[in-house]
Order: structure tokens, then C-alpha cells, then sequence
């Protein structure tokens, strides 16, 4: 007969499962610090040799390291997504910003459908929660603030779709795009109507979201997206433009 003995699960057993939930449902993240030992025992609601055998094994697995006196923190993870030589190339070939862009519009139109369809209320009042700090933000002229509250948007909306596989992806891309390997954010904010459409792109994809229509958070998406794309156009035509600029003006005044 296909039955066997019913074991009691280990506690430290059920301890690594929870912690290995929360780093796949991206609710703790790559750096994060996890509270102290005996804190960390007593919200789990077991006993410290159990939280230590399973902190044991998280590290034996790679998901959590120790720092000396410092504590434990979760695994830079996603630093293993692409390699340094892959990361180099990604950041001398200009053509790597058009295909990441729209990798993103791809991913991103998906995500945005599917956290219409199937986000929790919770999902989309974090959306609009930073949809309007990045208002306040543009108010005030914080570009860099502004900057920020963008990734944080698109990254909720990733998150708001409900799919782990997706959303580690997605987290390893924006962090290549914080560290300016594809494009510099902040570049595209130097204009106030290039912040000013960027603004009413992102309330379009919320009131969309807000809406629970997919299509047209698909749509704004792509929208957003293809108009980064014109802006990142523009700005490298703009600099090919101003190098053969400068050497014509080195000929005509007859310098070196």
C-alpha cells in the first residue's frame, strides 16, 4: 500500500521554508538585513538552536550570508543573472539599450496586464502610492527623487503581476539599469517636457491599473516605453551631431 508514517516537520525545516518563500515572492530582498537573532526567534516563535540550524542551511544553500558583526543578510542573488564580461558588453554596445527597451516593453506590457487582472487591492495601492510621490516629486523639481520613484513604479507593477520567475528577473535588469550599464536614468529628465510626458505616461499605466483594464495597461506601457525609446534616439543623434559639429568648427577656426 502507497502509505506511510506521518513525521512531525522539523521546525527548523518549517523555518527555512518560510525564509526561502519570502527572497522567491521578492518580499526580502538582495542586502536586506534580517532582525536579530533573538527577535528573529521569537516572531518565527521558535527556539534559537532551531532558527540557528536553519539560518545554517539558508547559507549552506547561498540565500543568506554572514557579515561579521553586522548580522545576517539576505544573498546578493541576483548578481549571478549575467556575468561581468556579459555586463561589460551590455555597456560599450549601444545597441543593447534598444533590445533591453524592448525586452522591458515585452515583459512590462505582460506584467502590466496581468497585475490589472490579478493584482490584490493592497498591489495597486502601492502603485498609487508612489505614483503619487513621483507627483510631489516632479513639483518639487526632484529629478533624481523622480528618478528613483520611476524604477519603484515599474518594479511594483512587476511585482503586482505575481510572478516570482518574472519578477527576479526583472529586479536583476533594474539593477544593471540603476548602475547606468544600459542608459543613465537621469539623463532623461534633463528637460522639463520630456518630464512633464513621462509623468502623464506613468498616470496613464496607474488610472489603467487603477481600473483593472488590462489592454490599456499593456497599452501604456508600450506607449511609455516606445517614447523612451525616441528620447534615447534623439539624445544619441544629438551627439553624433554635436562631434561633427565640433569638427567643423576645429577646421574653420584652425585648430588641432
Amino acid at each position: 500500500m502507497p502509505f506511510q508514517k506521518v513525521q512531525t516537520e522539523k521546525l527548523s525545516i518549517a523555518v527555512v521554508k518560510q525564509i526561502e518563500l519570502l527572497i522567491l515572492r521578492g518580499i526580502l530582498q538582495p542586502g536586506e538585513r534580517l532582525p536579530a537573532e533573538r527577535e528573529l526567534a521569537e516572531r518565527l516563535g521558535v527556539s534559537r538552536p532551531s532558527l540557528r540550524e536553519a539560518i545554517s542551511e539558508l547559507q549552506d544553500q547561498g540565500l543568506l550570508t554572514a557579515k561579521a558583526g553586522s548580522g545576517i543578510y539576505v544573498a546578493e542573488v541576483l548578481g549571478s543573472a549575467f556575468s561581468p564580461a556579459l555586463v561589460r558588453l551590455f555597456s560599450s554596445h549601444e545597441e543593447a539599450v534598444f533590445d533591453f527597451l524592448a525586452f522591458r516593453c515585452d515583459l512590462e506590457g505582460l506584467a502590466a496586464a496581468r497585475a490589472a487582472r490579478l493584482g490584490s487591492d493592497s498591489d495597486l495601492k502601492v502603485v498609487q502610492a508612489i505614483f503619487d510621490k513621483m507627483q510631489a516629486a516632479h513639483a518639487r523639481n526632484a529629478t533624481q527623487e523622480e528618478a528613483q520613484l520611476d524604477a519603484q513604479f515599474h518594479m511594483a507593477i512587476i511585482e503586482a503581476s505575481h510572478n516570482v520567475v518574472m519578477l527576479h528577473m526583472m529586479r536583476s535588469m533594474y539593477d544593471l539599469l540603476q548602475q547606468g550599464v544600459f542608459y543613465n536614468r537621469q539623463m532623461m529628465f534633463h528637460q522639463h517636457t520630456t518630464r512633464g510626458a513621462i509623468l502623464d505616461q506613468h498616470r496613464a499605466i496607474n488610472s489603467a491599473l487603477q481600473a483593472r483594464d488590462p489592454d490599456a495597461a499593456r497599452d501604456a506601457i508600450h506607449q511609455h516605453l516606445h517614447y523612451v525609446q525616441r528620447c534615447m534616439e534623439d539624445h544619441q543623434k544629438a551627439l553624433r551631431n554635436e562631434a561633427i559639429a565640433q569638427q567643423r568648427l576645429q577646421h574653420e577656426t584652425g585648430q588641432v
